[in-house]
């Protein structure tokens, strides 16, 4: 049984440099996150400034207005799928596909944001965990210095994983409520092209 507990304890030790590392690099890329969901938003809000009033109050005469207001270089996702939404000949089954196409292109986008959220406080937990042992160790022995050492390591485990979830939730959060407006406006402005074709 010792020998089991000696090698279980070898095993969880050894997980505690590839653990550290896995934080630094998602802590990193969360870094990265928070660069890239500040640019969408700015985006999103020069394009809502725009584009919310007129969809709003769009009409099946009114697409060719909306089609010219269309910015030439925006290639955000949403815009993509707005452009090829009014550029296409319009039928029911065209716009559901494209529409469909705009969920799973966002599903895909806040892949990172879930990852986040679940794996930060999973791998600040195992971090902890495993520092915690040397520091109870460290403290049987009466070796202050290197259960202090620990008890750094087991703290800022838990933080960074801590903030990397944050990071991922607050981003999550965000995409989720953009996206579902976005989808909503394609969805209006599919019906008000249908709409303008059944007329004609």
């Amino acid at each position: 049984m010792e020998t089991i507990s000696q090698v279980l304890f070898w095993v969880a030790n050894s997980l505690l440099i590839p653990d550290i590392i896995m934080l630094l690099l998602l802590f990193i890329r969360s870094l990265l996150l928070i660069g890239g969901i500040y640019n969408q938003y700015m985006a999103k809000r020069r394009n809502d400034s725009r584009f919310n009033t007129l969809i709003r109050e769009l009409t099946p005469e009114g697409i060719d207005g909306l089609r010219q207001a269309l910015p030439a270089r925006d290639n955000s996702l949403y815009m993509r799928y707005l452009r090829d939404l009014l550029t296409s000949p319009p039928s029911p089954d065209y716009s559901d596909y494209l529409i469909a196409g705009f969920e799973n292109e966002a599903e895909k986008d806040v892949v990172l944001s879930k990852l986040l959220t679940k794996i930060g406080p999973v791998l600040g937990l195992v971090g902890t965990l495993i520092a915690m042992s040397p520091a109870l160790v460290g403290l049987s022995t009466g070796d202050i210095g290197g259960m202090a050492y620990n008890m750094q390591v087991v703290f800022a485990t838990t933080v960074v994983g801590l903030v990397i979830s944050g990071v991922g939730l607050v981003s999550l959060q965000l995409k989720q409520r953009w996206y579902a407006q976005e989808v909503n406006n394609l969805d209006y402005v599919s019906r008000k092209l249908i709409e303008k074709n059944t007329r004609a």
